[in-house]
């Protein structure tokens, strides 16, 4: 469990386990808010940032399965925005959840995910699947579909065989169903996350597909704009990426962050806690974000 004071939390176990990345059923994840952080206690998680994406729908419940399984909750969210015509992801770690003016422009990021949901259904017509909006929409839970569910809904209705083969033909990367242009800037996206009094962090960098000189440039514009954080360690990254994140973090002076990005359970590669097929954890050399929030995470006696 975690004491709480005024100026900081403080951790009475061995070591701390600080995950800053995931989704629940609230945006595309497979587990609801309770379900997570239940996996995330029985997977030693000490602190857990709920990261759904455009949304804060899910904290609620998750604040309460917090309480119930002793593992402290940071109110996060991972908001979409466009720089220089890429889709970057950013996560705001430690928002409060209250801020008016940032409710407002999340309930704007969902409306845009509807808006984007409805023509890919539009543009995958040709496939003749009735009701896909619908389809994707019971394949997400009731929240707004992104393209795994559409994706689902395609094998469900036997247009496709295999969500790879979806993605392949019809949703992957330069397709009908890829759908980027419904979000705000960079620069809007971070200043929302500090006004909320929150911490932008830029999410999983070599995700993005660039050559080191395009992710250095997005990263100077991204730090110019008042970004705070790097995503330093994630899933799905290699050694190298690990060694080039970090030294990029380090020269820019930027603090270090880590998430699983967990979406569902089996996945070798991508579970609560782990990144990189390994325990979460950044090189002795980078200041942790988590440092920096409005109640510090430290090590005891730390």
């Amino acid at each position: 469990m975690c004491d709480y004071n005024p100026r900081r939390f403080v951790v009475h176990k061995p070591d701390l386990c600080v995950d800053l990345h995931c989704h629940s059923t609230a945006s595309d994840g497979v587990l609801s808010p309770a379900e997570l952080l239940a996996r995330a206690a029985e997977r030693g998680v000490t602190h857990l940032a709920l990261t759904d994406h455009d949304t804060l729908a899910g904290l609620a419940e998750a604040r309460q399965a917090a309480q119930d399984c002793g593992v402290h909750l940071i109110n996060g969210i991972e908001l979409s925005c466009q720089w220089r015509q890429h889709t970057i992801h950013v996560v705001g770690l430690d928002v409060r959840d209250d801020d008016a003016p940032f409710l407002a422009r999340v309930t704007q990021q969902t409306e845009n995910r509807w808006a984007r949901a409805r023509l890919i259904a539009d543009r995958l017509e040709r496939l003749k699947v009735p009701d896909l909006v619908d389809r994707a929409t019971a394949q997400a839970g009731g929240s707004v579909p992104g393209r795994p569910h559409f994706a689902a809904a395609l094998v469900e209705a036997g247009a496709v065989k295999s969500p790879a083969q979806a993605f392949k033909r019809h949703l992957g990367a330069g397709k009908p169903g890829d759908v980027r242009a419904f979000w705000p800037p960079l620069e809007d996206v971070v200043a929302w996350i500090l006004e909320a009094g929150g911490v932008p962090v830029l999410a999983h960098p070599r995700k993005y597909k660039m050559t080191a000189t395009r992710l250095r440039d997005l990263v100077r514009d991204f730090q110019e704009a008042g970004g705070q954080g790097l995503e330093v360690m994630t899933s799905g990254q290699s050694p190298a990426d690990l060694s080039f994140l970090a030294d990029l973090c380090e020269k820019r002076g930027l603090w270090a962050s880590q998430g699983s990005d967990f979406h569902f359970p089996g996945a070798p590669w991508c579970e609560l806690g782990q990144g990189m097929g390994q325990a979460l954890r950044l090189p002795d050399r980078l200041e942790p974000v988590w440092r920096h929030f409005r109640a510090p995470v430290v090590q005891p006696g730390g």
